[in-house]
Formats: C-alpha cells, structure tokens, sequence
C-alpha cells in the first residue's frame, strides 16, 4: 500500500511517461526526494518484526557497527545493527542463522536502497539455538579447548573453594548445606546474574577475578581458592544460554584453578561442561566432588592405625622368632675362644726367650761394625776430603777469574758500540733539525706573501667595523657607524658621515698597535 501511494504522488507531480512533460511541475533534488521517501517509509511501517536468515554477516566493523542481509527464497533486506545495540544483544547474528529481528525499517540514502535497523534479535525457535549450539560446539573444539590433556586433577581436600552462582537462589545454601554435612571448607562466593544480557560477562570475569587473586592472603585481598564451582540451577535453553557464550567457555578453559561446572539438572548441557575439569549433573554433587566425608576419612586413619600397629606387632614377633632361632645356633662363646687363648699364652711364652735372642744378634753384629772403625781410618777419610774440597776451591777461583774477564771485555765493546750509536744518532738529529728550520723558513716566507701587512705596506688601509669584522663594500655602512682604520704603522677609530660612506670623522687616535712584522712570527718548532 505505501508502495502505490509513493508511485501515485511520484507520476501526479511528474507527469505520465508517455504523455508531455509539464513544465510547471517544481523540481526536487535526489536529497529532497530521498528525505521525502525516507519519512514515507517510517510513517507507513515503523516498528516491524521480520524473520529470515541471515546472511553476509562478517562481524561488527571497525567502528563497532554490524551490517548483514536478511533474506529468504525470494527477496533480501539489508539489516544493521548499531554498536550500542549490539553489546547489548545475549545472541548475536551468526551466518545462516534463522532469525527473528525487531527494528525500525527506514532507507539510507548513500546507496538508494532500504534497510532495517535491529534493536533486538532472537533465534527462530528452538531448533534454530541447537543448530548455534552446535556449531559454536564445532568451533570450540576444533581449537582444543575441550581436550582431556587440557583437564586438570581436582584436589583432594582444598582449603578454599570458591563458588560462582547468584547469591539468592537455592544453588549456593544448597552447596553451602552439603559442604558442612561432609566437610566444612572456607566457601568465598563470587555473586554473578545467572541469566540476562550481562550473565555471561558476569561469569567469565567471576572466573577470571578468582585466578587474578594471590596465592597468599595479603592486606584486604583474600588468598586464591583452590577450586571454583560455576553453579546454577535448572532451566529452559534459553535460561541456560549464558552459559554457552564462548567468553564463558574460554575463560573455564583458561582457568589454572580446577573448575568443577554444574549448571542445571543432569540432563542438561552446556558448552562450559565441556571446558571445565569436571563436570557434575548437580550444585549438590559438585559440593560432593569438591571435599571427601569427614566421618568416612577418620574411620579410614583408624582403620591404616590398626592395621599398621597389627602390622608391626607380627614383624616384631617374627624377628623375635628369628633371633632365638638363630641364638641357638651360634656356637659356645669358651668354646670358640679355647684354642686362640691357647695360641695366645704359647707366644707370650716365647716371647721373652725371642727378645734375648734379637738383642744377641744385633750385639754381635755392632761389635763387628766398631772393629772396622778406627781413629786413623777418620783422619784417613777427612784428609781425602779436604784435598779434594782444595783443588775444587783453586778451579772455581781460576773459573771465577776468567768470567770476570771475559764479562769485562764484553762491557768494553758494547761501550763502543753505544758510543758508535750516539754520535749517529747526533748526526741524524742535527740533519733533522737543519731540514725542519728550512722548511720553516719557507713556511715563514709563504706566510708573509699571503699576509694583509704586505698591503698595508703598500698604502692601503683596512676598515673594521666595531665589532672588529673587516668591511669590504661601502653599502655595508651607514652615516654615524663607528669604524676602525688600520694602517700599517698603526689604527685610528672614526665614524661615518654622510651616505656612501665617501667621508670620514677622525676621533682621537688610540695608542698605535705593535706592528707585526713576518720575523715576529715565531718559529713553529
């Protein structure tokens, strides 16, 4: 109906094609007609619910603004989605997704073509958020983010078990009952929404708070639990959505803490139960895997105590056993000793009887060594000695004698030579220095043809502006600059009068400066 009304208005203000143009017709620009099918298309249809598929969807774009195609087997109608929407949005458009949409229908102008504007959007039934499910399942693990070897051993006993659920609902007193019936923990609970639009962000940032915590208490943060139970109760599909969202999934999977996952009932499942470390079909049996039963742990210690003491009673009974046994065995303590002490009195007996002997031996032979040794054999061998010490002093005097000698003459002709090598060494240093005082005396001359003197000399003055810098074209002055005119016997300081600087006003002459002449040079050596 819009449609014919907008190609009525269109042909009575311009005319039937066939027929002839009617020139007082008022003309309208492409914005003023854009603007004017633009209102039409608002006011006709506004606010409208339109199901479809959807199509061309490649994300939101850099501005944060989604642009996509409705369509089904017979037309297309672009959708987009502004960014403020869009965050808002629990489902998010996927590519082939069947979709029911509400929005504003209007026509954007940049490409002459209809659109609308999505404010909300929702998948067409139930089958359809299976079908998103089940992709986003496909997605998820063929990234490895529900891998066994990513899965982590729950401990035995934690200390501290933290619990993200919503703290109104009868998940947490239920946890919280069941966990002081078996074993009483410290519970640090993370209240999060459940369900709504901002249930999923609540949770992962739930999950990714606990393992920012530190590993010790310190000041007013508390120390990082042990363990985390993502609980909530039953419910639909669509309560249960939060728990799908992939930011959900990824931070369960990167979470270092064992996470224990138990939303809803045991017949229903989540993406989050594939991600975490273990699942439970209820909040009451994840409180049941969390911590073992307090009463079943002490009868097991008293159960390892009494059959660890029986244990030790029959070891220590069967080494009793065996000790006697072999006590029984071992030989008389007299009889194993008899025939050593009988060895040991037959050699103390001959032992005295031994000793005497030895000392006989050693007497005679001591005596036959002091025969041989006599006063005269002494002075026999010291004489030897001392004639033979002599002729060893005469040589190393005879030796030392020669080496001074030979040390002596070596001295003299390494005199020689030095003195050889110094009076070289003058000759090349005296050369030297007649070679470098002409050079200089050729440097100096040099210096004198290229010196300003030589024009000085000559008649001619050097004009200097009072900041001592030479001054070569009259333009360069101007009337009452001071000046300084150097000549070659001395300078005068003068100021300019007069434009072209053609006459000058001579002040008192300061003190004539000392002419340098080229021999105040100096010598550059």
């Amino acid at each position: 109906m819009a449609r014919s009304r907008i190609t009525a208005e269109i042909e009575v203000e311009a005319g039937s094609i066939d027929g002839p143009p009617l020139a007082n017709i008022p003309e309208w620009s492409v914005s003023e007609l854009s603007a004017a099918l633009k209102k039409t298309v608002e006011e006709a249809y506004g606010y409208v619910r339109v199901r479809g598929e959807v199509s061309g969807y490649r994300g939101p774009s850099p501005s944060g603004h989604c642009y996509f195609r409705l369509k089904d087997d017979k037309a297309v109608l672009e959708a987009v989605i502004w960014k403020t929407t869009f965050s808002r949005m629990r489902v998010k458009p996927e590519e082939g997704l069947d979709v029911i949409v509400t929005g504003r229908l209007t026509t954007f102008a940049g490409s002459s073509k209809y659109q609308i504007v999505v404010d909300t959007l929702e998948p067409a039934g139930v089958g359809a958020l299976m079908a998103l499910l089940e992709e986003r399942k496909k997605k998820l693990a063929a990234e490895g983010l529900f891998d066994e070897a990513r899965k982590q051993l729950l401990p035995f006993l934690p200390q501290v078990i933290g619990v993200v659920t919503s703290p109104t609902g009868a998940v947490i007193r239920d946890i919280l009952h069941r966990l002081a019936d078996r074993f009483p923990r410290h519970v640090m609970i993370w209240p999060v929404k459940v369900q709504g639009e901002t249930s999923a962000a609540e949770v992962a940032a739930a999950i990714d708070g606990f393992n920012a915590l530190p590993e010790t208490a310190s000041g007013r943060l508390p120390r990082r639990p042990d363990l985390i139970i993502v609980a909530r109760g039953g419910g639909s599909l669509e309560d249960l959505w939060s728990f799908n969202e992939e930011i959900v999934v990824r931070a369960a999977a990167n979470s270092f803490v064992p996470l224990i996952s138990a939303v809803g009932h045991e017949t229903d499942v989540t993406l989050i139960d594939f991600a975490s470390d273990k699942r439970a079909p209820t909040p009451t049996a994840a409180a049941e895997m969390a911590v073992p039963v307090r009463a079943d742990l002490l009868l097991n210690v008293d159960s390892c105590a009494r059959r660890a003491f029986a244990s030790w009673r029959r070891c220590q009974e069967a080494r009793w056993s065996e000790l006697r046994a072999a006590a029984r065995a071992l030989p008389n303590a007299d009889e194993v000793l008899a025939q050593p002490r009988q060895r040991l009195d037959q050699a103390a007996a001959r032992l005295s009887r031994a000793l005497h002997a030895n000392a006989q031996v050693h007497r005679v032979r001591f005596s036959r060594i002091g025969g041989h040794l006599s006063k005269q054999m002494l002075q026999t061998h010291i004489e030897r000695r001392r004639e033979r010490y002599d002729g060893l002093a005469v040589r190393l005097r005879a030796g030392l004698a020669a080496n001074i000698q030979m040390h002596r003459t070596r001295i003299a002709r390494e005199t020689e030579r030095v003195h050889a090598f110094g009076e070289r060494a003058q000759r090349a240093v005296l050369q030297l220095i007649a070679t470098r005082d002409a050079r200089a005396e050729r440097v100096g001359q040099l210096l004198n043809a290229f010196s300003y003197r030589g024009v000085l000399a000559r008649g001619f003055a050097l004009v200097r502006d009072a900041a001592g810098t030479p001054l070569h074209t009259a333009a360069a002055v101007g009337p009452g600059t001071p000046v300084e005119i150097e000549f070659a016997d001395g300078s005068v300081n003068a100021r300019v009068e007069g434009a072209g600087a053609q006459r000058y006003r001579a002040e008192p002459a300061r003190k004539p400066r000392p002419r340098r002449d080229s021999s105040d040079q100096g010598n550059l050596f």
